[in-house]
């Protein structure tokens, strides 16, 4: 007899994504979630753990980073298990991140529920989250897939959509519904009469499933990455033979993210369950999002973020980020976003934020990586 499903819950972090839209503060030495974007004193990453621990316990955290990451997140998290660094010689999208450590967690602990919550993603109200991750843990052990949505509270078009459907009566997640399909980021038109229909909540890339049941989906779906995370997990508690199967079938597995390969397969044939969240959420897509994320509850319209940011503002609003010591002075202008680091500087409005990928995708090709 299996144990309660929530003594079977292992979370799940997955550390990767430079974050290009937040260019020049995330690069690719510096990613998104090992910067601190809200002020709290800790980065992203750290909050992600703190805000698992109570959920699933300090030995039963697994993050998925890339090598070149390896210090950085273990000076983060001192408190992370050895066993539990699972690191990718180069990123190869979500499916084979968090198939690989669905792979090493049921060949470790046979009927494992896993549990992936992005490194990167702000969270408020942990009694919220908690009570909705309780739920999808139980819709996984029901043998969904489960995934937990956010209840809109705008029209926002930075966002993926997912589209529920009826109550699915799962014993224990009386929340849960059915998803009809996943949609893709809207036009406002669109996204209004998502919000307005409340049939429709965010996409917040969260998933959680039997370990067995995740890999079942990637079975029938990508059946070659399937059997190339097999073999890794396999080798992977072997030192001697760890190294060489990484080197020799890491590169080779196919780059599709887990919306695709899970998710949207198992909506379609009726085996995905959402959860609806009502927990302040936000994955920081760009510096709009962070400007509104840093202003929320301030007296002033301009957000700054920087310990040592020298900032003059007369009639301004939008956000300065400072990495800096230059004297940055703002007269009269709305929106605006500043960036300013020693080596790159981005001057934006938040309404072209999402803009800021091109910029990093031209420097790319034009060979400043020596920035990037």
């Amino acid at each position: 007899m299996h144990d309660a499903p929530l003594d079977r819950f292992y979370s799940v972090i997955p550390a990767g994504g430079i974050g290009s839209r937040l260019w020049p503060l995330s690069r690719a030495d510096a990613p998104k979630f090992l910067h601190d974007l809200t002020g709290s004193g800790h980065t992203l990453l750290r909050d992600t753990w703190n805000r698992l621990v109570p959920l699933a316990g300090d030995q039963r955290v697994m993050v998925v980073t890339g090598r070149a990451h390896r210090a950085a997140v273990e000076a983060q998290l001192p408190e992370l298990a050895d066993a539990n660094v699972v690191l990718e010689s180069e990123p190869r999208d979500s499916s084979a991140a968090i198939g690989l450590a669905a792979a090493i967690l049921e060949r470790r602990e046979p009927g494992v529920i896993i549990g992936s919550f992005a490194a990167d993603h702000v969270i408020s109200g942990s009694e919220l989250f908690r009570a909705a991750v309780v739920e999808a843990i139980a819709a996984a052990d029901a043998g969904f897939i489960a995934t937990i949505g956010i209840t809109p509270t705008e029209p926002a078009v930075g966002f993926g959509y997912i589209h529920t459907g009826d109550e699915l009566g799962v014993t224990d997640a009386p929340s849960a519904l059915a998803v009809r399909s996943f949609v893709e980021k809207p036009d406002l038109e669109t996204a209004r009469d998502y919000v307005e229909s409340g049939t429709y909540l965010w996409n917040a890339g969260m998933f959680i499933a039997r370990a067995d049941r995740l890999l079942e989906e990637l079975a029938s779906t990508q059946p070659e990455l399937h059997a190339g995370l097999l073999e890794l997990a396999e080798a992977w508690d072997d030192p001697a033979l760890r190294g060489p199967a990484v080197d020799r079938i890491w590169p080779t597995l196919t780059k599709i993210a887990i919306d695709y390969s899970v998710a949207e397969p198992a909506a379609a044939r009726g085996r995905l369950a959402v959860i609806p969240g009502r927990f302040v959420w936000d994955d920081v897509g760009d510096f709009a999002s962070l400007a509104k994320l840093n202003s929320a509850g301030r007296a002033s319209d301009l957000a700054i973020l920087g310990e040592n940011a020298r900032v003059l503002s007369d009639a301004s609003s939008g956000i300065v980020v400072s990495r800096s010591n230059r004297v940055i002075s703002l007269i009269g202008v709305q929106d605006i976003v500043v960036v300013d680091t020693p080596d790159a500087l981005l001057v934006t409005t938040s309404a072209h934020a999402q803009r800021v990928k091109a910029v990093v995708d031209a420097l790319r090709l034009g060979g400043s990586s020596d920035v990037l």
